[in-house]
This record gives C-alpha cells, structure tokens and sequence, in this order.
C-alpha cells in the first residue's frame, strides 16, 4: 500500500530501500527520490521486494529530498 517501505531483493537496485507509491497490474510502483524520483516510479515485480513493517507519512512525499532523508533514516533503524 502507499507509503510501505520495501527492500527489492532482485535486480540492479537489490538491497535497496524504496517507498511504494502505488500499484500497476501486478507489479509495485515505488521510488528513492534519486534514482528513481517521484516524477518517475519504477515498477516492480511484486515478487522482487519484501516489506520492512515501516511506512511514511504523507509529508514525506512532498519531495524528492524529503523522502530520501526519510528512508536514509529507514536505512540506519534497519542497521541496527
């Protein structure tokens, strides 16, 4: 759903985290705010991602910058 955080676990941006911003016949639209910025989402395979349990906020999404300091921020909880 809008807002999830993901890992992908296949592909050029394996072990990534990315936010999910919608759905598309199967597969997950989801961005970085760099890569792959809110303007252009990448699809993905539903079965190339598996869910954190963390999720955004809608402020979060305003912005390119915004979201990537929110899920470098992800990146680091999840290190620990």
């Amino acid at each position: 759903k809008r807002g999830d955080i993901v890992v992908s676990t296949a592909g050029r941006d394996k072990n990534s985290f990315l936010a999910v911003i919608g759905l598309d016949e199967g597969y997950v639209l989801v961005v970085d705010g760099k890569r792959h910025p809110l303007e252009r989402p990448k699809r993905k395979n539903e079965k190339h991602i598996s869910l954190t349990g963390q999720s955004l906020k809608t402020e979060e999404f305003i912005s390119n910058k915004s979201l990537r300091r929110a899920l470098k921020h992800c990146e680091i909880k999840e290190d620990f």
